[in-house]
């Protein structure tokens, strides 16, 4: 696990580890669970948008038959 330094007000600071007290918690945890929480949510927006744009595909997607031709083919004049 990797350690990371913050630059908080004090105030802020103080008013969080009481709240952490009240939820039986720490400050440390409390940030740890917001940064995964922000991590998942990222992911999941990911795979739902990749889950859209492939739908897209599908439904818009048309058969273009057998490729009949060589790439050679496209350059003769």
């Amino acid at each position: 696990m990797a350690n990371i330094t913050l630059s908080v007000e004090e105030e802020v600071i103080r008013k969080v580890r009481k709240i952490a007290i009240d939820k039986n918690t720490t400050l440390t945890q409390m940030v740890r669970e917001y940064l995964i929480s922000v991590a998942e949510r990222d992911a999941d927006q990911k795979a739902r948008a990749l889950k859209g744009l492939e739908a897209t595909f599908q439904k818009l997607s048309r058969d273009m038959g057998e490729r009949d031709w060589v790439r050679e083919d496209l350059y003769e004049r």
